[in-house]
């Protein structure tokens, strides 16, 4: 059973609504069979139990009624308010962020992402060490020559997490400083790196998919993607460039999980571009493009509110083919006045080749006339002016130590013209 709480007075981007269909959407992405979903007005928040004493009665009936096992409270709870409800309703109860770390849990692929993700579920379990299950109180005898009544176990179970929690957070540094020598390797040989970023099932894995042929996780769940991935992708005016698929953004993001998915999502700070999925077919997609520009903001790579990006951000209006006549008519204007917004079907392909040509005049726009001057015998690299820059003049240039010389007029990029250098 999936509940809902709309406590008075507190300030949510989202309806009770949408954050009911968000919750049960979470439940449904681990596999759980929805029973009953309800929204459950709370007009003052009960420290020992959120609810009042009649919803938790109801609550319980609706249990019995639908067989429900599990209860999945769409909000922060206390470890004393999950204890009491589980006493009371006689059944496991999670709260939102015990849902998001079990799916994180589930998905998880690579080293790194298992990593991140217990590192999250202890520091979640060490929140809930205070008073949450009695059988911790009970004191572990102490060694006679030390005297004194020995730790509890609760400080032992304490001491225990803190000490796999230090060892999660060495080897979690150990893997951003392998991550790190890798972006210093692809600025060596500099192809441009491309970050997918946006809500949770805005579509990202399936561009990713279309973009580069693959076949990575694409399903219509939330949080389909968790571990990071990059392909190689060709583009116009750009021989080769680094796709990078992220983990999708929710609202009411764990802190626990914010902190631990830092390190994926340094990929998004080293990127030349960064391309916002976002399901425009979505009634709540305002209110999402708004939680993923928050998100940015924390990691700086936009300033305040309508401050400056510090990475061009391209915004993808994926799911127009999900639109009615009306909403698309609506929106084709806003579309059409701005350069940086581009509406696409990831899955029909309708918009893609648009997209493919705005990155890659995005990525050329810097590119300046260089005038080079080769030996005429060095065939490859004069080859290779001609396959990764625009060669606007080639000419005899004399003769040189190795005989004679050719100067090339080429516009290259700024990561280009590095590539060149390093041959």
């Amino acid at each position: 059973m999936v509940l809902c709480p709309d406590i008075r007075g507190s300030r949510n981007d989202q309806d009770p609504e949408s954050r009911l269909e968000e919750a049960k959407g979470l439940a449904l992405a681990i596999g759980l069979v929805v029973a009953d979903a309800e929204i459950v007005p709370v007009r003052e928040v009960r420290p020992a139990t959120l609810f009042g004493q009649g919803q938790i009665e109801r609550i319980a009936s609706n249990c019995e009624l639908h067989e429900a096992d599990l209860v999945i409270v769409d909000g922060a709870l206390s470890a004393i308010q999950q204890r009491n409800l589980e006493e009371k309703l006689k059944r496991k109860v999670i709260d939102r962020t015990g849902l998001i770390l079990e799916i994180f849990g589930e998905r998880a692929a690579t080293a790194e992402g298992r990593l991140q993700v217990e590192l999250a579920h202890l520091d979640y379990q060490q929140s809930r060490l205070v008073r949450s299950w009695t059988h911790l109180e009970r004191q572990r005898g102490g060694f006679g020559f030390l005297g004194g009544p020995g730790e509890t176990q609760i400080e032992a179970d304490r001491r225990m997490i803190r000490d796999r929690m230090a060892r999660l957070r060495r080897e979690l540094e150990q893997v951003r400083r392998t991550r790190a020598l890798h972006r210093k390797r692809r600025d060596r040989a500099p192809w441009p790196v491309v970050a997918l970023v946006g809500y949770t099932n805005a579509g990202k894995s399936t561009l990713f998919n279309r973009l580069t042929g693959s076949d990575v996780m694409a399903e219509d769940l939330l949080f389909a993607t968790l571990d990071p991935t990059m392909r190689a992708i060709s583009l116009p005016g750009v021989e080769k460039a680094i796709l990078s698929d992220t983990v999708g953004f929710i609202s009411d993001l764990p802190t626990q999980l914010v902190a631990a998915f830092r390190a994926t999502l340094e990929e998004v700070t080293e990127a030349d571009l960064i391309l916002h999925v976002r399901d425009i077919a979505n009634p709540d997609s305002a209110m999402q493009k708004r939680q993923v520009l928050s998100v940015l903001q924390d990691l700086d790579v936009i300033g305040g509110e309508g401050g400056e990006t510090s990475i061009p951000i391209l915004e993808l209006w994926n799911k127009w083919d999900l639109l009615g006549a009306d909403r698309s008519a609506e929106l084709a204007p806003l579309a059409d006045a701005d350069p940086d917004i581009l509406p696409l079907s990831a899955i029909s392909g309708f918009g893609i080749d648009a997209v493919l040509a705005r990155i890659g005049a995005i990525l050329t726009e810097g590119a300046k006339v260089h005038s080079i001057t080769l030996p005429a015998g060095d065939g490859a690299r004069i080859a290779w002016l001609h396959a990764h820059g625009e060669v606007l003049d080639e000419v005899e240039a004399g003769e040189g130590e190795r005989g004679p010389l050719r100067r090339l007029d080429v516009r290259l990029s700024k990561k280009d013209l590095g590539r060149f250098e390093t041959l």
